[in-house]
């Protein structure tokens, strides 16, 4: 007989996330344990405990999600499970990288602009483009082949990012912005196809009076859900809907492929016990849910 589906949540917020754990268990997992506050010094004993109680047939059975509020503290706890699997002895479990929904988020938005626009070669302009969730998305664009401007109110910040992502993609088309005066978003909005927000909460990065330095637009997505919205004319509903001729989603609207690929993804973790899953793969499973 098949052991059980154990899921193991690593949280790095003091209090484990209860919209992981729910989903965790809607996508098939028949047990989730689940730890807040991890630190990196943590991880090796929780790998371990993992690793070592079943046999390597049965360690597909097992499974890691890396979740938390704080994406950077996230990738460091992913990186730090990895040390500690022992691939040469088969001792080794799949782990999941979603810490705030970023790749799940990110892998949404990209699908979402592909049903509409051919990625490759478009110009694209990511606002809120150093944050978690934009850089994700700037970085599967630029794996798509898009021509990406990266926004941010300090242009060294978005600099760094594309320096960043540029070290990931060899050919990554990438171009670094400054938006925070009108005069700068319309440089940065001057002749884009795609524009993807992904900033904070109840930051408006795209008003409405910025919209006509870009008639090109055919494609906006916004993925702020908390009201003002982050491009000005969007609906937190919007599923492709078409407004002044431009196609738009909110995040509600992207939300359903990102609730659809977050349980896949954790169903595709008992498949296999060698899975390291980030923003490329997430975005892998999010195209086959298309």
């Amino acid at each position: 007989m098949d052991k059980r589906k154990i899921l193991i949540q690593l949280d790095s917020d003091p209090q484990p996330s209860v919209f992981d754990r729910v989903v965790a268990v809607d996508a098939g997992a028949d047990e989730v344990f689940s730890y807040g506050g991890v630190k990196p010094a943590d991880v090796q004993g929780l790998v371990h405990g993992a690793i070592f109680t079943r046999g390597p047939k049965d360690l597909k059975r097992s499974a890691f999600f890396i979740g938390g509020s704080n994406v950077a503290a996230g990738e460091e706890l992913l990186r730090e499970a990895q040390k500690h699997l022992l691939p040469q002895f088969g001792l080794r479990v799949s782990i999941l990288l979603d810490a705030n929904g970023a790749n799940t988020t990110a892998a949404a938005a990209v699908c979402a602009a592909k049903r509409h626009v051919e990625l490759k070669g478009c110009p694209a302009l990511v606002l809120g483009g150093t944050g978690p969730v934009g850089q994700r998305v700037a970085r599967l664009l630029a794996r798509e082949g898009a021509e990406i401007r990266v926004g941010s109110r300090q242009q060294a910040r978005a600099a760094a990012v594309c320096q960043d992502i540029a070290a990931k993609v060899s050919s990554a088309k990438l171009t670094p912005m400054a938006n925070g005066s009108a005069q700068e978003l319309s440089a940065a909005l001057a002749g884009r196809t795609l524009v993807i927000a992904a900033g904070a909460a109840s930051a408006v990065l795209l008003p409405k009076a910025a919209r006509p330095a870009c008639p090109t637009l055919k494609v906006a997505i916004d993925l702020n859900a908390v009201p003002p919205l982050g491009i000005e004319g969007v609906e937190v509903m919007d599923k492709g809907a078409t407004r002044d001729g431009v196609v738009c989603y909110g995040a509600i609207g992207v939300g359903d492929t990102k609730m659809k690929t977050h349980k896949a993804a954790i169903a595709r973790l008992f498949e296999s016990n060698d899975q390291i899953m980030d923003a490329e793969e997430v975005y892998q499973i999010a195209l086959s849910l298309m």
